[in-house]
């Protein structure tokens, strides 16, 4: 016991005489940097993260019920602020979404700065109602959205210049109307069902000369969707004189 004392006082004694550490750290070695792996050349691409607003402007914009975004834009209108940015800022400081704020952005690429205001379905088919707070007369428009999230404008180019006005059954009224054009918003007069479980959802677009003009007629369109409510397409179903 004594031969064991004495060492255990032997080490105590050493570690006291010991060198105290230096008071600064030796700077770590950096890790190493490993080579990212290279994917497959037949690799899907990468998902879009749904707040990634730049791709939002540039890419697929896939619309879903969170999209949805209430609030007071009246700060925007004072015009000493880019109604653009004070509307993204205003969304972000109000709990806008990913989504909502992707929707938004994509809207402001188009020149329409605007908002998912609302959002219901029918027969399976997203209604996506917009909200345009700084035009200066149609305030209000129409996103239907497939199974995929794919969103199509009822108000956006509807009667092109080209193919659709040199079709036979339109120009009777085109002749008889030459400075008639579509003045949305476009409004829902009803659907559709087809044998193969399809939808086709019609809508009157109104045909005037000015923006306060009466109506002098209506363009129906036909927007189509398969069974499993993905979009097919739209078409000019007629082109009617008001009654």
């Amino acid at each position: 016991m004594r031969h064991a004392a004495l060492a255990l006082f032997a080490l105590s004694l050493a570690a006291c005489d010991a060198a105290p550490p230096p008071a600064t750290p030796a700077a770590l070695a950096p890790a190493a940097t490993a080579t990212p792996a290279q994917p497959p050349a037949d690799a899907p691409p990468p998902e879009q993260a749904p707040d990634d607003l730049d791709a939002a402007a540039d890419g697929d914009l896939v619309v879903r019920a969170d999209a949805v975004w209430q609030g007071d834009v009246s700060a925007c209108r004072t015009g000493q602020t880019d109604v653009d940015d004070c509307l993204v800022s205003t969304m972000r400081a109000g709990g806008a979404s990913p989504d909502a704020l992707a929707a938004t952005t994509r809207l402001i690429a188009l020149g329409n700065p605007g908002y998912v205001s609302a959002w219901r379905e029918v027969d399976g088919v997203g209604h996506a109602e917009i909200t345009y707070p700084f035009r200066a007369n149609t305030n209000q428009g129409l996103w239907l959205v497939d199974a995929e999230g794919r969103a199509v404008d009822v108000d956006e180019n509807v009667l092109p210049a080209g193919a659709a006005r040199l079709r036979s059954e339109l120009k009777p009224f085109l002749e008889a109307h030459p400075d008639a054009m579509p003045f949305p918003p476009a409004r829902a007069v009803g659907s559709e069902a087809a044998p193969d479980g399809g939808l086709r959802l019609r809508f009157d677009v109104p045909m005037r000369t000015c923006h306060a003009c009466e109506d002098v007629g209506f363009l129906e369109l036909g927007y189509d969707f398969t069974a499993e409510r993905r979009y097919e397409g739209r078409s000019v179903i007629a082109l009617r004189e008001a009654k």
